[in-house]
């Protein structure tokens, strides 16, 4: 298991791990990613429930905590597939984001 409180990398190299242990570690990454839309999707519905939204009663929505899980465990399988270190990916963005100018729209 794997503490809540894990730095990110530790979170990418549990994932690789339970991929194996869980033979998924033979799909590709096209695959994750239509995966990643469908979490996207799951999780778009759990927001609409969650917000007192119509949900159709038969539909299976979740809690918004488990699909943004869901959602992390594929980024992860992702950045995996293409050998990115998703922290380090994300700190390097972050440095160009900062040079941006941001201008709110109307």
């Amino acid at each position: 298991m794997i503490s809540p409180d894990a730095p990110l990398q530790q979170l990418q190299a549990y994932v690789a791990r339970m991929e194996i242990e869980r033979h998924f570690d033979a799909q590709s990454a096209t695959e994750k990613c239509l995966l990643l839309g469908e979490e996207v999707g799951e999780l778009f519905k759990a927001v609409r429930k969650s917000s007192g939204l119509a949900v159709d009663p038969l539909s299976n929505a979740k809690e918004v905590a488990h699909e943004l899980a869901d959602i992390l465990n594929f980024l992860l399988a992702i950045a995996n597939r293409y050998q990115i270190d998703l922290g380090q990916a994300f700190v390097s963005k972050e440095q160009i984001n900062q040079s941006r100018h941001w201008v709110a729209q109307p």
